[in-house]
């Protein structure tokens, strides 16, 4: 079976690509800088590749070019992506970034609805709760946007999310509404006017951690204490997804780095405890956990190759 060429966002597969990069005449400089990086001297670097240190340096001072089939080898060498090493230029991409893939108004209407045919009266209460309480506030800003996300449209994305997946229970659907509420609104979950599984709920998934205690011991604890709750632990691994879904557009790396490794560390293990506590929700475990792994693999492939 053939293999297709990989493409870019331009339509270019990789030896078009490395080509373009060839005739920049940037390799070079690119090879040096990251062998330099690596402790690598020019003689063990070459005796890497099979070539003489003469070889490597007439690359590294441009007065030569490498052959188009050494450039995966110098790649693999120096631990960097084909397009990395080639310079290839942001400017290359002609896509355009959706600042938002969902309607607010859309998503409220259509819980809205749900909740009125349905007689959902806590997630309709919830609704027009948390369109008060954070009113004015947005999300991180896009890295290739100026756009202001409304931070009600996340709360409103997962309640849609956990609808279509047919997690439809009324204080689940609160609950999940109202996820953030205490952490980002000032209120106290036992302010909260809903019953008290809901507040119990919203008080597991609220983040407050001792200033002196180990970050790594507040968090075990946390995640400890919503995977013995199965509607504050299905509400957890929802808004995860959503997040890993969409924060490659305002992290950092190095914010998502962590955010990857914590993903996998507590979130990823509360899927198979959902899966084994509430057999009703397999079908949703699964397609979270489909979204979550394809979004996380990707995400390690692309900052693997910066």
């Amino acid at each position: 079976m053939c293999k297709a060429a990989n493409q870019t966002g331009t339509g270019k597969n990789d030896k078009e690509i490395i080509s373009e990069g060839r005739q920049r005449m940037n390799i070079g400089r690119k090879i040096s800088e990251r062998r330099k990086e690596l402790g690598l001297t020019l003689e063990t670097f070459a005796d890497q590749l099979g070539v003489s240190a003469q070889t490597v340096s007439s690359w590294e001072d441009e007065q030569a070019m490498p052959e188009l089939d050494r450039i995966y080898a110098i790649a693999s060498i120096l631990k960097i992506g084909i397009r990395s090493l080639v310079g290839v230029s942001k400017d290359d991409y002609k896509w355009t970034i959706r600042d938002q893939m969902f309607s607010e108004d859309h998503m409220f209407t259509r819980i809205k609805t749900i909740a009125e045919v349905r007689g959902l009266k806590q997630t309709y209460k919830a609704l027009y709760y948390i369109r008060e309480q954070h009113r004015g506030q947005f999300r991180k800003k896009m890295k290739h946007s100026d756009a202001m996300l409304p931070y009600i449209i996340h709360p409103l994305m997962m309640a849609c999310h956990a609808q279509s997946m047919g997690i439809d229970d009324d204080e689940t659907l609160a609950v999940t509404l109202l996820h953030d509420v205490c952490e980002d609104c000032g209120v106290r979950p036992d302010e909260l006017p809903f019953s008290d599984r809901v507040r119990e709920a919203v008080a597991l998934l609220t983040k407050c951690y001792d200033k002196d205690e180990p970050i790594e011991n507040s968090e075990r604890a946390y995640y400890d204490a919503i995977s013995k709750n199965s509607m504050a632990a299905i509400v957890k691994v929802i808004d995860r997804c959503n997040n890993v879904s969409t924060m490659a557009m305002s992290f950092s790396d190095r914010n998502l780095s962590r955010y990857i490794e914590e993903t996998e560390k507590y979130v990823l293990p509360l899927l198979t405890t959902i899966k084994r506590n509430v057999p009703e929700y397999n079908n949703a475990v699964f397609l979270i956990k489909y979204q979550m792994l394809s979004v996380l693999e990707s995400l390690k492939a692309m900052l693997m190759e910066k």
